[in-house]
């Protein structure tokens, strides 16, 4: 056992095949790290010691394996450290002259991956590179061009060995993770919330490895995640639109059970079928809260399972502050208790994720939740863009 172990050390050490990734930049964790510690009063030397593991020191040690990252979380990266990175574009737009806006803003968010991938390359390098991985998305906005998102993994992929590409759960992205997965280049799905989706995509990952096999690629630095971004998922308008529509109240328990169904649906199907891709869990909520007590079921009701769970900042704090009480027996794997998926199957929304063909391919750009995620995301991607515009034009 370490020194000062944390309830995150503990519940991956409990389970070898729990892999802890942090949701967000590592070039964040440092600012992130200060204005918690501030808070934590006689706790704080404890708290810098169980830290001072999340990213440094002996490799097998470590808490955080892995890292994801999207559009607006690297637009916080700019926002940490603007000077920096202001210094940065003006550098690359004097050794660029006739560059395009876009081609710097690209090149200075390709900069933004691949410091995070470096700040992680040891444990890619240490596992033999089965885990180190950072997910970077490729451009939002190109989410139905399956040539721009390829070309633009492969780019990201040059910079950092460790650095798997996100595309989106589109048909043309699912296309994409197809194509990467034969050149063998690590990819992680995300805008992906149903069980259609994320079938399709380990079924193009089967594909395309069979397909980088007879081609005798070199498949030693090749994996694949599947995300289920839960909170998203259980968050979107449509969602409770739909059950207010047919006179049903949810509450905070049943919108975690609704993401955490569809989540277990998925890894029962994956180890079923013997797919490659990992199931991922991603955009945690804190809830419910039960007796008084307030719970992270995104981490409870999933840390038993052979899974990967990314989390946010946040989420990291109140797990953390919880100490033990956070820590859960195995739930087993049941989706929700039978009162509860009744209810939730009355509801289109949730029927179209959990069942297996609940949407049909073209329907995977316009499912509720993929819209609005996509929105958010291309609208973070046209910030930066913005932002990098009005340096140039300074």
């Amino acid at each position: 056992m370490t020194q000062n172990e944390s309830s995150l050390e503990r519940i991956a050490r409990a389970n070898p095949e729990l892999e802890i990734w942090w949701d967000s930049s590592p070039l964040i964790f440092s600012s992130w790290a200060e204005k918690w510690l501030a808070k934590q009063g006689a706790a704080r030397p404890a708290r810098v010691t169980q830290l001072a593991r999340f990213f440094e020191g002996p490799v097998q040690q470590r808490v955080i394996c892995g890292v994801t990252t999207n559009p607006p979380l690297c637009k916080q990266v700019l926002e940490t450290a603007p000077q920096e990175w202001r210094d940065y574009v003006r550098q690359l737009a004097a050794a660029q002259p006739e560059a395009l806006v876009y081609d710097i803003f690209w090149n200075t968010y390709k900069e933004i991956v691949r410091r995070g991938a470096q700040k992680i390359i040891e444990v890619f390098e240490a596992s033999n590179y089965k885990r180190g991985f950072i997910s970077g998305q490729v451009d939002p906005c190109k989410l139905h061009d399956t040539a721009a998102m390829v070309a633009q993994g492969c780019e990201l992929r040059q910079t950092s060995p460790n650095i798997m590409i996100k595309l989106p759960g589109t048909q043309e992205g699912i296309e994409g993770i197809r194509q990467l997965t034969a050149l063998g280049i690590a990819t992680n799905a995300t805008l992906t919330f149903t069980v259609s989706q994320l079938v399709a995509v380990a079924e193009a990952v089967r594909a395309g490895l069979d397909e980088a096999r007879r081609n005798g690629v070199d498949l030693a630095q090749w994996r694949s995640c599947g995300t289920h971004m839960l909170g998203r998922f259980e968050d979107a308008g449509e969602f409770r639109r739909q059950a207010e529509a047919k006179g049903i109240a949810l509450s905070e328990s049943d919108l975690r059970w609704a993401g955490i169904a569809v989540f277990n649906k998925i890894l029962r199907l994956f180890k079923a079928r013997g797919y490659l891709t990992k199931p991922l869990a991603a955009s945690m909520r804190i809830g419910p809260t039960l007796d008084g007590q307030k719970h992270i079921w995104h981490i409870e009701r999933l840390c038993h399972k052979p899974v990967v769970l990314t989390i946010f900042p946040n989420i990291i704090e109140a797990f953390l502050e919880a100490g033990d009480a956070a820590i859960p027996d195995d739930v087993g794997d049941s989706d929700a208790p039978k009162e509860v998926l009744d209810k939730l199957l009355r509801i289109p929304y949730f029927v179209q994720a959990y069942e297996e063909e609940g949407i049909t391919p073209d329907e995977f750009a316009t499912y509720p939740a993929t819209i609005e995620t996509a929105t958010q995301f291309a609208q973070a991607t046209q910030e930066m863009i913005a932002w990098v515009k009005g340096i140039l034009e300074k």
